[in-house]
């Protein structure tokens, strides 16, 4: 029978996405691993690749339809032998945005008279407890003449359909008591509305004012949703500090003479990735994250860096920063910030990681306070150096750079004294930057 392809979850906070091009036509041969789709989620365009071998027997969305959610059938796949006039109306089709159609006349009541022959539906597979196996039917008829059990297999196409690669190339999948099968539901988010009057009322209090209407896009949602539970359900506190950077900016200098003829020039955000990573190790149950009944402590420091882009902003990841060079460091991180601004990172690069920097410093923000991005335990708001009258070791007044850093902290991950140990750490790698090198 006719398969659905169904609008893919191409990150795990996905819930809707845009189609933003197909790739293919009705009509079209397809196999396995064929490019299907271009759909652009909260945070990338990605490609969409087919499942399954078969021809595209109609398309169902057309392309440039926003906000299609997920595992709504965008088109349908026909298997050998199968035609167009196989494909009947399905229940998810009414979910997709597109304009409605016009009304039709109504069609005259039938006459009464025997009821036409039906055609016996294909027997669903099922498995030892009697919950049916979802599976293709090509994977199906595989599995007939290989004599596989589709209920010892694990699928990978939508909703854990099985599909030909998996009866081919797959291996079974272990037993799994009853009870540990159950997939726990996400939980719903915040009701962050409830407090905010209606739409409709904030714009009748602007009445009479010029105003221009601007339409939330996936990115806009996504980051006030996740603001929103972050600031509602994370314990903040903050931990401030001044950091000198003469030293540092001396030492960068040099640096960057000497690396001048390789074509590197590092940043001082370069350095203060590397401090953070540094600190991590050093303090290592800082090094950890929320995950709801437990806590994760990571081994390596995996930190996330926030870049603006149009509409928003992006926190690529930089995965084992404490053992990576600053070079290193810095061409990764002209790379993801670059990609990020064109919105063509992919869902592992600017997910994870256990603590974030987030530097409004060239904006000549002297200081500020930055929101947790869950399920990061920190993270650091870097200021603008500015120069300020202090007092030197030998008690004398001296002119010196000086930025301002808040760490914000998920209290219930890091205590105050973890929290003061790790900001520590991070001021006296930035303050003493050949230890850096060692």
């Amino acid at each position: 029978m006719p398969t659905e392809i169904l609008m893919p979850a191409l990150s795990p906070t996905m819930e809707e996405g845009t189609l933003a091009k197909w790739l293919v036509k009705e009509g079209d041969s397809v196999a396995s691993g064929d490019l299907l789709a271009e759909i652009e989620t909260d945070k990338a365009t990605m490609e969409f690749e087919a499942v399954d071998d078969g021809i595209v027997g109609k398309i169902l969305v057309p392309e440039g339809t926003e906000a299609v959610k997920v595992n709504t059938a965008i088109a349908v796949l026909l298997a050998e032998g199968e035609s167009a006039d196989d494909i009947g109306t399905t229940n998810t089709t009414k979910d997709v945005a597109a304009a409605p159609a016009q009304p039709e006349e109504p069609a005259p009541a039938p006459v009464p008279g025997p009821p036409p022959a039906q055609r016996p539906a294909p027997a669903a597979a099922k498995g030892p407890d009697g919950a049916r196996i979802f599976a293709s039917p090509l994977a199906r008829r595989i599995a007939a003449e290989k004599g596989v059990d589709l209920s010892r297999i694990t699928g990978s196409g939508p909703h854990g359909r099985i599909v030909k690669v998996d009866v081919i190339h797959g291996q079974p999948a272990p037993a799994v008591p009853a009870a540990a099968t159950e997939v726990a539901k996400p939980s719903a988010p915040p009701p962050a509305a409830a407090a905010t009057p209606p739409a409709d009322a904030i714009a009748k209090l602007y009445q009479g004012r010029d105003f221009e209407e601007i339409t939330l896009d996936g990115m806009r949602k996504t980051i006030a949703a996740r603001l929103t539970e972050a600031k509602q359900s994370i314990p903040h506190f903050y931990l401030r500090r001044e950091i000198k950077l003469d030293a540092l900016l001396k030492f960068r200098g040099e640096l960057n003479r000497q690396l001048e003829s390789r074509g590197v020039k590092l940043s001082v955000n370069d350095f203060i990735i590397k401090a953070c990573a540094l600190a991590l190790q050093d303090v290592p149950a800082a090094n950890s994250v929320w995950a709801g009944d437990r806590m994760l402590q990571l081994k390596s420091s995996d930190v996330a860096v926030a870049v603006a882009v149009d509409g928003g902003l992006f926190t690529p990841v930089l995965q084992d920063a404490d053992k990576k060079t600053l070079s290193t460091l810095s061409a990764e991180m002209k790379d993801l910030a670059s990609r990020a601004r064109d919105r063509k990172l992919a869902p592992h690069e600017y997910q994870g990681g256990s603590f974030a920097i987030s530097n409004l410093g060239m904006f000549g923000i002297e200081n500020f306070d930055a929101v947790i991005n869950p399920p990061h335990g920190a993270i650091l708001a870097v200021g603008a150096g500015i120069k300020k009258p202090v007092v030197g070791k030998d008690g004398e007044l001296e002119i010196a750079t000086v930025m301002s850093v808040t760490l914000s902290v998920d209290h219930r991950v890091i205590d105050g004294a973890l929290g003061a140990q790790l900001l520590e750490a991070i001021v006296g790698n930035l303050e003493n930057p050949m230890t850096m090198l060692a």
